[in-house]
């Protein structure tokens, strides 16, 4: 009976042997293992199935030592490095973009991914002209990748206007794994030299022209009193008026042209968007057949954050008048909606409206530009920058079944905005 018992036992410790050694065989890194209590050393080098046993001096004083030597590249599968990447890189605000050698994304950062309208986990797997929906030979990675060379601060002038930068990854074959492609967009730094423009534009017009139509209209106030009524009347109703519109343009020029005073102060998003946005947007719909939608994500419920209200209102007043503006159909429907992303606090003003062409939408924020006859092709610019100076984004995404305004605060657990 003691020799059933024994023998059972020798196998099921055989057995847990056998198992600790297919788990060192399996690892895929060289370590070392030293247990001083038993003075057995375990060694295991790169490539070697086993690992090597040898005897050291035993010690019960000293602690065992483990050590390892992880190359990322060569003993982890690459995907679980991207894997691990992949929240580190969506902080990065370039476009980063992994491929392997046929060109299949494999890893996409979230700037990428939102700057190119497209779903993050969609487009892995998929070619990276599906990504950029650009040509081929005009993709800068895959040319990279074509010539097996780097691209080292390479320019590129399409719809994407910025800088490239390409790096490889090889296998030990000396084969391409991966083609590592960063993406500086320049847009920002041209935004900023249109709004320096605009700006001297602004200050030159304020200065020759708001003097004069200031005087203009004092006298039309001080004579009116002495004209007919034909004519006191065509004073008060069309000249005064036309002359307050053009003082109103110059003062949206001049709101270009430097910072406008921001009055922070905190309150709850979906309570500004339900109350006052809400509120706001429903007298102006009843005067134009409007229905508005709101659509908020729970999670933000709760959500506080600070800013100026009064200008946050103009933003949202400016896109739906704008939706107004370019309504064909009898009835239009607009969505404001809220999510939370990440560390990303998202608003969408969307409208089912006739959508902005192709050849325009690359210019919708531009100072000046306008499609309409009577527009001074201020008011999307102006939101844009209300938007940046709190510390957001502000971007537009349009086909024929509408076009949709897309709106980014960085999420904060505390009001991020008010001055210490």
């Amino acid at each position: 009976m003691n020799d059933r018992l024994v023998q059972s036992q020798i196998e099921e410790l055989e057995r847990k042997l056998r198992a600790y050694e297919r788990l060192i065989e399996t690892l895929p890194f060289p370590f070392t293992f030293a247990d001083y209590e038993s003075g057995i050393a375990i060694e295991k080098k790169r490539g070697d199935v086993r690992p090597h046993l040898r005897t050291i001096p035993p010690s019960l004083e000293k602690e065992a030592k483990w050590q390892w030597d992880i190359d990322l590249y060569r003993d982890v599968p690459f995907e679980k490095v991207e894997a691990f990447l992949t929240p580190l890189l969506d902080l990065v605000p370039h476009h980063i973009v992994f491929v392997d050698d046929k060109g299949i994304i494999t890893l996409c950062n979230l700037q990428a991914a939102i700057d190119t309208g497209v779903e993050r986990d969609a487009i892995i797997g998929k070619h990276i002209r599906e990504l950029l929906k650009l040509p081929d030979e005009l993709i800068a990675t895959l040319e990279s990748l074509e010539k097996g060379e780097p691209l080292y601060n390479h320019e590129v002038l399409d719809r994407f206007y910025g800088i490239v930068n390409t790096r490889f990854i090889y296998n030990d074959d000396g084969s391409i794994k991966r083609v590592i492609s960063m993406f500086q967009s320049l847009n920002m730094m041209k935004e900023t030299e249109k709004l320096a423009v605009a700006g001297r534009i602004a200050a030159g017009i304020a200065h020759e022209i708001r003097n004069p139509l200031t005087t203009v209209r004092g006298y039309l106030q001080l004579l009116k009193s002495d004209l007919p009524d034909r004519i006191a009347s065509l004073v008060e109703r069309l000249l005064i008026p036309e002359l307050d519109r053009a003082n109103g343009i110059i003062t949206d020029f001049l709101n270009i042209a430097k910072p406008a005073d921001v009055k922070m102060e905190t309150f709850r998003l979906h309570r500004f968007l339900r109350d006052d946005v809400g509120v706001l947007l429903q007298s102006e719909a009843l005067l134009h057949s409007v229905n508005v939608h709101f659509d908020l994500d729970e999670q933000l419920d709760d959500y506080e954050m600070s800013g100026d209200r009064r200008q946050l209102l103009q933003v949202f007043l400016n896109l739906f008048r704008n939706a107004v503006e370019a309504k064909v159909a009898k009835t239009m429907n607009v969505t404001v909606s809220s999510r939370k992303v990440n560390h990303i606090v998202q608003l969408r003003f969307c409208d089912d409206g006739p959508g902005i062409p192709p050849s325009v939408i690359d210019h919708v924020f531009d100072p000046f530009f306008s499609t309409k006859e009577t527009g001074t092709g201020l008011g999307l610019s102006l939101s844009k920058k209300i938007v940046e100076l709190h510390r957001g984004t502000m971007k537009v995404q349009s086909d024929a079944r509408g076009t949709c305004f897309l709106i980014e605060f960085p999420l904060c657990s505390q009001p991020p905005f008010l001055s210490s």
